[in-house]
């Protein structure tokens, strides 16, 4: 099997982001955004899915962080998909309950290639420290639409917000893990009656 990896450059007025990712890694990473808590939170990603990044990004946190997280989303959904290919030999589906002391999150994907995002979290604060909770949203929103992915996340209970942030980044991890494992039983077949999974 040739190697499922890919590396995105993304330049704008907003931002200069860099990522490298290998999806049968190990979980290693070297996350340097600029946002503390967001690295916190992709190094979860990262740890939890098995998925190999590098990760720079160079934003105008002097603005806010939005497009720093953003376009972080953006560029690591784009190599999540090249490195992807065909999807051939993919698991595809995955779901799961994921806790965290006080707090459970539960994600679903289907690695479609039909971008959307179902989202159904609450936080009970706007921000995390310095960082605001309404970005979570916009991370995952950028991954799905730029991976190609059909992604579900409902926070079904929980109360430090810190917690609640982490199960989601935790539980997408998890189920991107399973899904984007190869089926040995249909290791170059694209798993779908149509033949293809380019949306």
């Amino acid at each position: 099997m040739t190697a499922r990896s890919a590396s995105v450059s993304r330049k704008t007025n907003e931002t200069a982001i860099d990522v490298s990712i290998a999806i049968d890694g190990t979980g290693r990473h070297d996350i340097k955004t600029g946002v503390g808590f967001f690295d916190h939170m992709l190094e979860q990603l990262s740890r939890h899915s098995l998925i190999d990044m590098t990760v720079r990004a160079d934003g105008d946190l002097h603005i806010d962080d939005h497009h720093t997280v953003e376009d972080t989303g953006i560029a690591l959904g784009q190599a999540l998909a090249q490195a992807l290919g065909e999807r051939r030999g993919i698991t595809r589906y995955a779901s799961l309950n994921l806790v965290m002391d006080e707090t459970m999150t539960t994600a679903g994907v289907d690695v479609s290639g039909r971008p959307f995002l179902v989202w159904n979290v609450a936080f009970s604060a706007p921000k995390i420290g310095t960082f605001d909770t309404e970005l979570v949203r916009e991370f995952f929103q950028a991954l799905s639409q730029h991976a190609g992915i059909t992604l579900h996340v409902k926070n079904e209970y929980g109360v430090n917000n810190h917690h609640i942030a982490e199960t989601c980044f935790k539980a997408v991890a998890r189920v991107l893990r399973t899904a984007l494992e190869i089926d040995p039983r249909q290791s170059n077949a694209v798993p779908s009656t149509k033949g293809s999974l380019k949306g």
